[in-house]
């Protein structure tokens, strides 16, 4: 959502007022992107960013490449911007990245008159060269991914036409509603009780607006696997969005048996906004709905760790999608749990956890933030010290992870 305000503020005309944003690297990479192509911020100052917007056609061509450190949800984002550009541009990344699959955004956007241009094996860098103008496009897309709809739709702006993508399951829909925030109508049709249709027109205008950005659910995991596995805990998470496309992580820790509920439901930003209370429970196993999954894909790492302490044996399929995050979710996970004394098996599509003891061990993250922040949640029930290597990621998405985990009583801390 921050990556969404700080795009979305900067399109827009006129000033706005961002709160409650995300001061990560990743966030930090978007923003900078931007002032390098003519945008004028203010902040952030404790979450606090005022932007004022140059319009649809008011950015410029930036000096250098565009480093979007190690954000997918940035790089792909930007591309459906920057492909409607009148300029060249050329997005670059961290290694992480570098290593991302990005066909499925450049295909999409050359049906639409784009010129964008990955490496050979389709990652990054990303060369985009300017154009006149975009084709509309109805794609259907072939895997349910809330960065290559949002990459579809944001192009569609500049389209002469309108502008649809088909999702074969749900993802979030962080785009569709901060659109209608900022004064763009985008429709969403359900198809069945799966897929969806969103459709725009484009050639319209975005208003600046003020927008509060609560809480990040995928943050909040973590804390809520921590409060549901360690015994004794009770624990509030407050102001937390609970978009329904994105709660596939309660609905899962539910059905493992765990006590979760929300408190003061409210709307905020026309997100649906809830503190969190989370007591300890005792898990068990179960086969984890593959429906869900979309709607929980960056929380699989620590519903592995839930997983690995529940009593009995969890299933996780369908979710082919880890193997394109960061790292290689699946595989990572699996040699991860391995190493900490769980009894692990790897699937194409998912793994089968069999819950116990987790004992001490060194993991490699591979440098993925949710990985490293996942282990570190294991280590508050370990028999023994966990250590994880390559853990420096973790300011790219929650830069006061370790200060928080800490407040609550978990006994994390960097190596000197």
């Amino acid at each position: 959502m921050s990556h969404r305000a700080v795009m979305f503020s900067s399109l827009a005309n006129g000033v706005s007022n961002i709160t409650g944003l995300l001061e990560g690297e990743d966030v930090m990479a978007t923003l900078a992107a931007f002032r390098a192509m003519g945008v004028n911020a203010d902040g952030p100052d404790n979450g606090k960013l005022t932007i004022t917007g140059v319009g649809m056609r008011g950015l410029t061509k930036p000096e250098s490449d565009l480093d979007m450190g190690n954000s997918g949800t940035a790089m792909r984002l930007m591309c459906g911007i920057l492909a409607a550009q009148n300029f060249s541009s050329k997005l670059v990344g961290d290694e992480s990245l570098s290593s991302r699959p990005m066909r499925r955004v450049t295909v999409p956007l050359t049906s639409m008159g784009a010129r964008c241009v990955t490496d050979d094996d389709g990652c990054p860098p990303i060369h985009i060269r300017g154009v006149e103008k975009l084709e509309p496009i109805a794609y259907n897309m072939p895997m349910a991914s809330a960065q290559v709809k949002s990459a579809v739709l944001l192009a569609g702006l500049y389209a002469d036409g309108e502008t649809s993508a088909t999702e074969p399951a749900p993802t979030r829909d962080h785009t569709e509603r901060m659109l209608k925030a900022y004064g763009y109508e985008c429709k969403t049709e359900r198809l069945n009780d799966q897929a969806s249709t969103i459709t725009l027109q484009g050639g319209g205008e975005l208003s600046a607006t003020d927008i509060d950005i609560p809480a990040d659910i995928s943050s909040a995991a973590f804390f809520m696997v921590a409060a549901s596995i360690i015994p004794g805990s009770k624990l509030e998470l407050s102001h937390v969005c609970v978009n329904p496309t994105r709660t596939g992580i309660i609905d899962i820790l539910k059905s493992m048996g765990a006590d979760i509920r929300l408190l003061n439901p409210r709307a905020v930003g026309g997100e649906p906004v809830a503190d969190i209370q989370v007591n300890y429970a005792g898990l068990k196993g179960c086969e984890i709905d593959p429906k869900l999954v979309p709607l929980a894909i960056d929380e699989f790492p620590v519903i592995c760790i839930a997983a690995a302490c529940a009593q009995g044996q969890t299933t996780v399929s369908g979710a082919e999608e880890l193997r394109a995050k960061e790292s290689d979710r699946i595989s990572v996970m699996v040699e991860g749990l391995r190493n900490i004394g769980v009894d692990v098996e790897e699937r194409r599509d998912g793994m089968v956890v069999n819950g116990g003891a987790i004992k001490g061990g060194v993991v490699e993250s591979h440098h993925d933030h949710r990985i490293a922040m996942s282990f570190a949640i294991a280590g508050g029930v370990a028999t023994d010290s966990v250590t994880i290597e390559g853990a420096e990621t973790v300011a790219t998405s929650f830069p006061n992870f370790v200060d928080l985990a800490t407040q609550v009583g978990l006994n994390v801390a960097p190596l000197k």
